[in-house]
């Protein structure tokens, strides 16, 4: 396992948002661990989100987390919110001190800052636009969201203005980083309280850390899985695959054996032990129409015998 620095430095960084860590190793599977790291992560994959798969269950961002094997994508995905009311603020990459450092995504019931990365899908870098809620129902904004509105009706559409610039940066400072910091509105969402991800986005994060094709060292930047309808489904319906991402493997029919040709011992021999050679169509004689049987010759009518006068004496 690669040695991971503690995220020591972040205990000051951004002092007004509270930095909730999300897993990213099987071995660190705790709420409250992070690490950080000299390399900047790749940049965000550019796919279509999956049709909404229930109704009230909001989008989750895809993002790149770090493992004992580098970075690796984490699919984004519609999950199920832990109560009504709350919002998903995405988890981000920050670079402060020379480090880029993981600060986890939470539950609350305003957005709070996510280092202004455009994620898209209403997270355009600052707060969220792709729906809101009305009580205990969640409409939204079909704009901006994959939603079938012949199933689900609580909807509505407006157009979203991004006045963030357009580009697929995947953190926040340094070099090539986006250049945000927390408005006046997410600072004071970030001292409300908070819920962590569920137990199916931890699970999430986990499926994806076992799938080696979720790899940047193996996809390049682009996975073949970069968005899920339901979390830790990684296959079947509703998986999207990056743009420039290779398509799916599909499994060839194993070659059929061709049969050797008979020893010259055993051709035509069916009692050898193998089936006599049929020779090719060609060659097969066809068969001759039957010659029609000889009359046969009238019976024989039996001889007569010759009638003879008896004689009389005299």
């Amino acid at each position: 396992m690669r040695p991971l620095r503690t995220a020591l430095f972040l205990a000051t960084a951004l002092a007004a948002a509270p930095l909730t860590f999300i897993p990213v190793s099987p071995a660190s599977a705790q709420i409250g661990i992070g690490v950080n790291i000299t390399i900047a992560p790749p940049e965000l994959p550019v796919y279509e989100q999956p049709p909404l798969p229930a109704e009230g269950w909001l989008w989750q961002p895809g993002f790149w987390a770090y493992g004992d094997e580098g970075y690796y994508w984490v699919p984004g995905t519609w999950v199920e919110p832990p109560q009504p009311g709350v919002l998903w603020t995405p988890g981000y990459w920050g670079f402060v001190g020379g480090y880029y450092g993981w600060h986890g995504g939470y539950w609350g019931p305003q957005v709070g800052f996510y280092g202004g990365v455009n994620y898209g899908f209403g997270y355009v870098g600052v707060g969220f636009v792709g729906g809101r809620w009305a009580g205990n129902s969640f409409a939204y904004n079909t704009a901006v969201n994959n939603v079938n509105v012949t199933v689900i009706h609580n909807t509505y559409n407006t157009t979203v203005v991004n006045n963030v610039t357009v580009n697929k940066v995947s953190y926040n400072g340094g070099a090539g980083g986006v250049v945000a910091v927390p408005t006046a509105q997410e600072r004071a969402a970030a001292q409300q309280p908070h819920v962590p991800p569920t137990a199916v986005q931890r699970q999430h994060v986990q499926e994806a850390i076992r799938n080696p094709a979720l790899s940047a060292r193996a996809n390049g930047g682009h996975p073949a899985i970069a968005a899920t309808a339901r979390p830790a489904v990684f296959s079947g319906p509703g998986v999207i695959g990056a743009r420039g991402a290779p398509p799916p493997r599909t499994a060839a029919p194993p070659p059929r054996a061709a049969a050797a040709p008979p020893r010259a011992a055993e051709a035509g021999q069916p009692g050898a032990g193998r089936p006599a050679v049929a020779p090719p169509p060609a060659a097969i004689a066809r068969p001759q129409a039957p010659r029609p049987a000889a009359p046969r010759p009238p019976p024989k009518k039996p001889p007569q015998q010759e009638k003879r006068e008896p004689e009389h004496g005299h």
